[in-house]
């Protein structure tokens, strides 16, 4: 399961091992000043739409990069039966690389939080 930091002005988010097989690479960190939005999701997997190139269990795992050909281009890494943070970024914030971003994680609730109060700040 991806890690994920919130520090002053960065979400590092970090894959594992077999993760970064599938988002091609180990880490991604946009700014905080690229997100738009975050929020706690229930279901991340029903999320990741569109064309992919990634890793998908039916119902259990999505992993990868979805979005190739339209939509939003979205980094996921979520699992079935796990609390989800969804992220909507400024792509030009990002590189030009992502919309949003899409991860399991047990600290979700934590991590929207820390995001929220960190944007809030920002104001």
């Amino acid at each position: 399961m991806a890690s994920v930091m919130v520090t002053n002005d960065v979400i590092d988010i970090r894959f594992t091992g077999w993760e970064r097989v599938w988002v091609g690479r180990e880490r991604f960190a946009p700014p905080l000043t690229a997100v738009r939005q975050a929020a706690l999701v229930d279901n991340p997997l029903r999320l990741a739409r569109g064309a992919r190139r990634g890793y998908v269990v039916s119902g259990f795992a999505k992993i990868g990069v979805w979005g190739l050909y339209g939509g939003p281009r979205q980094l996921v890494a979520a699992r079935r039966a796990e609390p989800g943070l969804h992220l909507v970024l400024d792509r030009a914030a990002t590189d030009g690389e992502f919309d949003e971003v899409v991860l399991s994680s047990l600290a979700a609730p934590g991590l929207v939080e820390a995001i929220t109060r960190a944007m809030a700040a920002r104001a």
